[in-house]
């Protein structure tokens, strides 16, 4: 489906700043049409019609619009108040309801201006198939949705400000309080008074001062400043973004909006979201994730430990084959080591192989024999992946290299073994190969008894659920390959 963006650059010219205030517009509209109890339709006017580019449906009543309008086309002849709200400016209101699908709908077309002129104009669709019996919330929602609609055709609303965060400020649904210009309470919610009650306050809002109000409960001195200085700023016609407030264990959302249609002082619309149990749920995680980061830190540090005792007691082992078996045996530790000093740094049990990658190679390039002299490095990119498939492929990588380096190259000469890393869509191939060599006279990897190889065919198998193919190089020398299947993972 095509964006807001899309949709204006195809079919209109109109400038950069026009565009974001547009965008700032259905960034706020589902407030609108909360408190409005109606849908809400964008339309841009072309040269004798009107495009349809953006839609929303309330959330507290029952959609005029079940269709997707967006795309659509009327004639501007068919639809006269919309040509109207251009020419006259103002907001243009049915007399009497039209029928939509067998549902009577009554509309009314709003102007949006911006730099003085008016660039689109917003349709209000109400449902009136279900009868609405008026009462204080309905009251108080209607009249701050027909100051906000007012402010819309004066240009006023939303403000100039970046939406910082629109999508997860308090919504209608949430709490909504109402000031008059003195800043006075006039009307709040149920919800608004439990998240009230919930911050410590014990009474009714309404005829009480919001600001003094919301200031003594408030403990950090600097946040109770904060918020009464918000809220007295609505007052007097300045914007602002949300603010998080922590009072007696609990956590409140808070964002004040200016409420002045035509210019004149109307109050305030204060919107109020208890998100308590969303910011313990956050703490139980960030306390989890800590543990988790501290597991990995003391797994590595045990590894560590494991591969120091092996490194002495191979120092100290005369039997040659003995000590290679356990510097092999450091290299693996070693190995394993490392991706769990990458998880212990990260939050989604997720590494960046690519930098796992680069410490562990060059570790493997100083442990082989003193008479190589072979270069590794990797070429391409890993990505990120998931620990359950880090740990088994980081090991399948340090014994194909040290097999590369130890088989590959006779004593004294030099050459390259190359990690070659391919990831598209849910696939990563990879190869390891080298200059050296070839492979021997009847070579099966299958058959091989090599404890390296035996390990690579064994982590491939049960851990990655992929298979090893080693084939001669095309140039001299010989490569290993893996395709691995990332979907699912």
């Amino acid at each position: 489906m095509s964006t807001l963006s899309d949709l204006l650059a195809e079919h209109t010219e109109l400038p950069g700043g026009t565009v974001e205030h547009l965008q700032r517009v259905v960034a706020e509209w589902q407030l609108l049409a909360d408190m409005s109890f109606a849908d809400f339709l964008l339309w841009i006017p072309l040269d004798a019609e009107f495009l349809c580019v953006a839609q929303a449906r309330p959330t507290t009543g029952p959609t005029a619009h079940p269709e997707d309008a967006v795309g659509m086309r009327v004639a501007a002849r068919s639809r006269p108040q919309l040509r109207r709200a251009v020419v006259e400016g103002r907001i243009c209101r049915d007399e009497e309801p039209h029928w939509h699908l067998e549902v009577p709908v009554r509309s009314e077309t709003i102007p949006v201006r911006h730099d003085g002129r008016v660039v689109a104009v917003l349709s209000r669709d109400a449902n009136l198939a279900m009868p609405r019996v008026p009462s204080p919330l309905e009251i108080a929602y209607l009249g701050s949705a027909s100051d906000l609609c007012q402010m819309v055709a004066d240009g006023t609303f939303p403000p100039r400000a970046a939406v910082v965060g629109a999508d997860t400020s308090p919504r209608a649904g949430d709490g909504v309080i109402r000031l008059d210009a003195l800043g006075l309470v006039a009307y709040a919610s149920p919800n608004a008074l439990s998240a009230y009650h919930r911050m410590g306050h014990a009474s009714d809002l309404v005829g009480l001062s919001l600001a003094a109000a919301t200031r003594g409960l408030v403990a950090d001195p600097f946040d109770a400043a904060e918020i009464a200085a918000r809220i007295e700023g609505a007052l007097a016609g300045r914007h602002s973004l949300r603010m998080e407030l922590a009072a007696q264990g609990a956590s409140m959302l808070v964002r004040a909006l200016p409420l002045r249609p035509r210019g004149d002082a109307a109050g305030a619309l204060v919107l109020v979201r208890d998100v308590t149990d969303l910011r313990r749920r956050d703490q139980a995680l960030l306390s989890k994730d800590a543990t988790i980061r501290e597991i990995h830190h003391r797994v590595k540090n045990n590894l560590q430990t494991v591969a120091a005792l092996l490194r002495l007691q191979a120092r100290r082992t005369a039997i040659p084959e003995a000590r290679r078996a356990l510097q092999e045996s450091v290299r693996r530790v070693n190995s394993i080591a490392l991706v769990h000093e990458s998880l212990s740094a990260s939050v989604a049990e997720r590494v960046d192989l690519d930098e796992l990658v680069d410490k562990v190679l060059p570790a493997i390039g100083d442990g082989a024999t003193a008479d190589v002299r072979a270069k590794v490095r990797r070429d391409g990119s890993f990505g990120t992946l998931s620990a359950a498939l880090a740990t088994p492929l980081v090991l399948v990588l340090t014994e194909l290299v040290h097999n590369a380096l130890a088989h590959a190259f006779d004593p004294g000469t030099t050459g390259e073994v190359v990690v070659t890393a391919r990831r598209s869509g849910g696939m990563l191939d990879v190869k390891v190969s080298d200059d050296g060599n070839g492979l021997p006279p009847g070579f099966d990897v299958d058959a091989s008894a090599g404890l390296g190889l035996s390990i690579v065919r064994t982590l491939l198998e049960s851990e990655l659920d992929s298979t090893l193919c080693v084939r001669p190089r095309p140039g001299g020398g010989t490569e290993a390959v893996i395709t691995l299947s990332l979907r699912g993972r």
